[in-house]
């Protein structure tokens, strides 16, 4: 039931920031799809597990957030810095790389895969059970894989035991 209610306050939030709407007739066509989006689909932003899990996996999650903000910027200033270099070709170097990730939940998995995909140089192309394929732009890029990304991921949404 907790979940369902945290569900419609988050969506009720993001709802009323992003339509920019206030009046009557908005505001409570607003609730009324966010009451049926949490009825039906609460398990998808909180999964079921014991006592309070969910809490700890939004809160690690919700500290994640700053340290992948941060690595998008450095990479971001990176491929600026490969792209505006007059030997922009030598430092290009291309590669895709496979690896196998210890994370076991696909949320956490999607996670990684969406992680690496925003961050400028690299591109998760696919996941095959636990077997990630990622393009790189450069041999820094692919030597960095999966590294600290995943274990930061693992640290905030994989169970703790």
């Amino acid at each position: 039931m907790i979940s369902k209610i945290v569900s419609f306050l988050v969506m009720l939030t993001f709802w009323v920031l992003l339509s920019g709407m206030f009046d009557a007739f908005h505001l409570s066509l607003g609730v009324v799809c966010c009451l049926l989006v949490a009825y039906f689909s609460h398990d998808l932003l909180f999964s079921a597990s014991p006592g309070g899990a969910w809490l700890g996996r939004l809160v690690g999650f919700l500290l994640y957030l700053p340290w992948l903000f941060w690595e998008i910027l450095v990479a971001n200033l990176q491929v600026t810095y490969i792209v505006l270099h007059p030997r922009m070709k030598e430092m290009i170097d291309p590669q895709l790389v496979r690896f196998t990730t210890t994370l076991k939940k696909p949320i956490s998995k999607v996670t990684l895969a969406q992680s690496i995909t925003l961050t400028p140089g690299t591109i998760t192309v696919s996941i095959d059970d636990d077997e990630f394929t990622v393009y790189a732009l450069t041999r820094s890029a692919a030597e960095s894989l999966p590294g600290e990304m995943e274990r930061r991921v693992a640290a905030a949404m994989e169970d703790k035991s």
